[in-house]
């Protein structure tokens, strides 16, 4: 994919960023955060809840309520006022086994969900807010160790298409460069009929891309096109003139990944569990790379970096090492993809625990794309931030987890170490 635009641009866009205030009152019966947080220019944002069970994923029916993933407990249901205030909450699914995954169909007829293992469906009302408390059984067979969450999507113009990404059993999870172990993996199910005891994910269904560790956050684009935000690799090492050389600060750095049409067949092998990608050149001093190119732990003559560029998809941006991505979402205008940044967990100084948008821009050919270029290292906007990130942990910080826009174009976040849900809005 051709990055058309230059990082001169986003360079202008990011040296304005500075500290912002809470510019809309507080929501009524809330607790203040239990953090203090900064907002970018032209934003304000409010806690709207906490005291929740580790909060994971949300999304928003038609009539503006959050239904929200409280992992090990189930789905809970808020209702909302105009200022986007939770004034009720419920639980509609009670199920500890839930840990994560949720979304509705494009009518918002049907919602889905995961656990470790499997995906279920469910009939919604969104005028009542109801749901069937009969599951359908979609998808089965997915490991439980590991990365154990399962990001769904449903593509706006095929409802009948369920993705489903499944992570890593590992940090270097070394059988995952065959697709069919069916880890680090994104696949795609047609729904429109379900196997009886439903689809085995490993033998089943086709790729929407592999060789991705823990792609969690997904998102299409204004082409129905989508995107892939990943978790890469802990503690790693590069052998460097015979030496084995500690490179894990800096690198391997996160990505974001362009996985692209799934209505057809992508058997691309984006690089995992083998070429990972620059995000600190300076740490890997046996070579001359740029942020953003991909290279071996071990450089070997039958397999090296130049193997990687060979035949390996490498990320369309790169996000610094250990901030952990976890969703991401595009404004109405597709102008920005909003990411969350969870926070590292073994990182000194720690890096992320805030929300960030990437700019991208529609090119001459049609095709979305970031406007920073793929080597670029301010390709991110801080939206939602700490005073001191470098000072964060999980019991000084948030740690944002799921996104999702309602209808006024608020963005909705929640952090599940601390329990909260926060709204972020312009103006």
């Amino acid at each position: 994919m051709k990055i058309f635009s230059t990082t001169a641009i986003v360079l202008i866009v990011v040296t304005t960023v500075r500290p912002g205030q809470t510019l809309v009152p507080s929501c009524p019966n809330v607790p203040d955060p239990l953090y203090p947080y900064l907002t970018a220019p032209g934003w304000s944002f409010v806690k709207v809840a906490g005291g929740l069970q580790s909060p994971r994923g949300l999304v928003i029916d038609s009539e503006g309520r959050l239904l929200v993933v409280e992992e090990g407990v189930g789905i809970s249901q808020h209702i909302v006022d105009a200022n986007g205030c939770i004034t009720s909450s419920n639980l509609i699914i009670s199920d500890p086994e839930l840990n994560h995954g949720v979304c509705l169909s494009p009518d918002g007829g049907i919602l889905y969900s995961s656990s470790a293992s499997s995906v279920f469906s469910r009939t919604y009302n969104q005028i009542s807010g109801m749901v069937s408390q009969d599951a359908v059984l979609l998808v089965t067979g997915m490991a439980t160790s590991g990365h154990v969450t399962r990001t769904l999507a449903i593509p706006p113009h095929h409802a009948e298409l369920l993705v489903v990404s499944h992570g890593s059993d590992a940090n270097i999870d070394q059988d995952t460069g065959d697709p069919r172990t069916a880890r680090a993996i994104v696949k795609v199910f047609n729904i429109s009929s379900i196997p009886m005891g439903g689809y085995n994910f490993a033998s089943q269904g086709w790729n929407a891309g592999f060789g991705l560790r823990n792609e969690v956050g997904l998102a299409f684009d204004g082409n129905n096109m989508l995107w892939g935000v990943e978790n890469s690799a802990d503690s790693l090492a590069r052998t460097i003139n015979g030496t084995t050389t500690d490179i894990h600060t800096d690198n391997p750095s996160e990505e974001l990944n362009f996985l692209g049409d799934v209505t057809v067949m992508n058997d691309n092998w984006y690089g995992y569990p083998v070429c990972f990608t620059v995000w600190n050149p300076d740490e890997l001093s046996d070579r001359v790379f740029k942020i953003g190119q991909q290279f071996v732990q071990v450089p070997a003559p039958g397999f090296n970096d130049e193997t990687c560029a060979q035949i390996s998809v490498p990320p369309v941006l790169s996000f610094q090492a250990h901030s952990a991505p976890l969703d991401c979402k595009f404004d109405a205008s597709f102008g920005n993809l909003f990411v969350t940044m969870h926070g590292s967990w073994n990182r000194e100084p720690p890096a992320g625990y805030k929300v960030v948008a990437v700019p991208f821009a529609k090119g001459p050919g049609g095709a979305y794309a970031p406007t920073a270029a793929s080597w670029s290292s301010r390709g991110t906007i801080d939206i939602f931030y700490p005073p001191d990130e470098a000072a964060c942990s999980s019991s000084t910080c948030i740690r944002p987890v799921g996104l999702a826009f309602d209808a006024a174009g608020r963005l909705y976040v929640t952090s599940d170490a601390s329990g909260e849900i926060f709204m972020l809005s312009r103006g």
